[in-house]
């Protein structure tokens, strides 16, 4: 099929890589006309996933892409601008988003911001760097059209790309955002080296709080114990390319958020998502102690004292 990724970070050039591999006709389609034109020039992405080699994928700015006659288009975009972008996109293609998080203005799924044409979602333990070094990774597709996810599994699948289906889109999308603010905890206790029975103990706990989420939010909460749910928390928390918990430890040395997201330099997703995804537990009227502790620490608070906090609180049953 011929496919347009919008979207030239890590994630969108991985995705790229993956469709290409699979014999489709793929655009990267980037924001700067530099990145764009160096992609054509010499095959590799010169900011993201530089070790890709980006050979048959050809590389335009979004407005010169191919969209109007692309039968698939995939978005990997930042959350904050999800909703501008995908709003003016042209023609009738079906929408794969890769992003993972919800809408900070609204607070909404990303999903529902797509208007007048078919969208599913992909999620998953998907480190970018791993997948475009070729090894072997697993994620899910999900949609409300089971036809148009089973197209999107046969599209990307592969022996060293496993796609599973499901049709829980709301699991999915809440499981992709919340992770990334449990993983900014995890990596908060990797800053201040609480070890690992801390930080076992605060990611399952995580794990509860996000299956909590999904069954106020109407999502199955079986999603939360598959790959999108508690596949991409593992991987996000201890990897070393996470980009959440690799913020989450600078911050847990003494970096502000910002300065955090400078070094790393590339999208902290949990930093935008934590205040959104705290906002729609309180509308929930569903307690997120280790998203509430994310935000405040975020806010000014000391990190110290939020672990003494979460360790204080009443006993209860698992």
């Amino acid at each position: 099929m011929r496919a347009v990724v919008v979207g030239a970070g890590s994630w969108g050039t991985a995705a790229a890589c993956l469709l290409r591999d699979n014999g489709h006709e793929v655009t990267l389609a980037a924001r700067d006309p530099a990145q764009a034109e160096a992609i054509n020039e010499t095959s590799r992405n010169p900011r993201y996933a530089t070790s890709a080699r980006l050979d048959g994928i050809s590389a335009a700015t979004i407005d010169a892409a191919p969209i109007a006659e692309a039968e698939l288009v995939v978005v990997a975009v930042p959350s904050r601008v999800f909703g501008e972008v995908v709003a003016p996109l042209p023609g009738h293609a079906p929408i794969l988003s890769l992003t993972k998080g919800l809408d900070p203005a609204t607070g909404a799924r990303l999903s529902t911001l797509v208007r007048n044409r078919p969208v599913a979602v992909l999620s998953g333990p998907n480190i970018a760097d791993e997948i475009v070094r070729g090894l072997p990774a697993a994620a899910v597709v999900a949609s409300d059209d089971l036809e148009l996810a089973v197209r999107v599994q046969v599209a990307v699948h592969s022996v060293l790309f496993r796609v599973y289906v499901s049709d829980d889109v709301a699991g999915v999308e809440l499981c992709a955002a919340a992770k990334n603010v449990i993983a900014l905890a995890a990596g908060g206790a990797d800053g201040l080296s609480l070890g690992d029975n801390s930080k076992a103990a605060l990611v399952a706990r995580g794990l509860a709080e996000m299956r909590r989420l999904a069954e106020s939010a109407g999502a199955r909460p079986d999603t939360f114990a598959g790959l999108a749910g508690m596949g991409d928390l593992i991987v996000t928390c201890w990897s070393p390319s996470g980009r959440n918990r690799r913020a989450g430890e600078l911050i847990a040395r003494g970096a502000r958020p910002d300065e955090a997201a400078a070094e790393i330099g590339m999208v902290v997703e949990g930093l935008t998502t934590a205040p959104v995804l705290r906002d729609l537990a309180r509308r929930l009227e569903i307690e997120l102690p280790i998203t509430e502790g994310v935000c405040a620490v975020l806010e000014g608070s000391s990190l110290t004292d939020l672990v003494g906090q979460l360790m204080s609180r009443a006993p209860t049953t698992e």
